[in-house]
């Protein structure tokens, strides 16, 4: 049964890879992103991401598209919004230690 919205994809957790992390959030501006969900503790919505960071939609969106194809964040569609959840709990089963060690600093 369909409610209308789009499935957004997402790697599984065992699919994850350390190179794509660490690649992905390497750049200043995701890595800020990152830390910015962390502070959060939970979910936020994208344009609250977007916010944190200062950049425009369109350059928000495609950070927030590599973190989430790097496995770093989920996004869950509602409605016309996007919200936005780091992968702890994946990341921290896959990499022990790994999210931690790229909050600290």
């Amino acid at each position: 049964m369909s409610n209308g919205v789009r499935e957004i994809p997402h790697p599984a957790t065992d699919e994850i890879e350390l190179t794509a992390v660490l690649r992905t959030v390497g750049e200043p501006v995701r890595l800020a992103m990152v830390r910015a969900l962390a502070a959060a503790g939970e979910e936020m919505p994208a344009r609250d991401v977007q916010g944190a960071v200062g950049l425009p939609t369109s350059t928000c969106s495609y950070h927030l598209k590599l973190l989430r194809q790097a496995g770093v964040t989920r996004t869950r569609p509602a409605g016309t919004e996007r919200f936005i959840s780091l992968r702890r709990d994946d990341l921290d089963a896959r990499f022990p230690g790994l999210l931690d060690v790229l909050l600290a600093g």
